[in-house]
């Protein structure tokens, strides 16, 4: 991965981050609702550790991290990128982030089709959050991963 980096991504970074989100296959269907209307912004960005990854300066993924309480809030990869590592290398990345901040936990949201991954990453599920319509008419898995001292 010498081509690729992770930096600190910065507010002119939230339009990139806004479309490499809404571009995602995995919200189509029944799940893009929860899209519709949502933005990175810069304020965002500014108020919260977001990181991305790039490879030839192309956004191939980010997350965004809440420090209080402590939430993996958001977590893209390009489609293109799927499957490539980028997910497990942005979450290694989290994790470091976590430890500098003092973080023991990191709690996720899960959307449905990415738990398996999360799990496979050492989340464990604690619980299940109930729809919040019209926006989320499904159950989301709730993990939280203790992060690796």
């Amino acid at each position: 991965m010498t081509s690729h980096r992770i930096i600190r991504a910065a507010a002119r970074h939230a339009e990139d981050l806004t479309a490499l989100m809404h571009s995602s296959s995995a919200y189509g269907g029944e799940y893009a609702s929860i899209l519709e209307g949502y933005r990175v912004t810069e304020e965002y960005v500014e108020a919260n550790p977001v990181y991305l990854a790039e490879a030839q300066r192309q956004v191939i993924g980010f997350y965004g991290l809440i420090e209080e309480p402590a939430e993996l809030d958001i977590l893209f990869v390009a489609d293109s990128a799927q499957g490539s590592g980028i997910g497990a290398w942005l979450l290694e990345h989290l994790f470091g982030q976590a430890r500098e901040r003092g973080i023991t936990a990191v709690r996720v949201v899960s959307h449905p089709p990415a738990t398996g991954f999360y799990q496979r990453m050492g989340a464990r599920q604690v619980g299940v959050v109930p729809p919040s319509p019209p926006k989320i008419t499904w159950e989301r898995p709730e993990l939280v991963f203790d992060v690796p001292g």
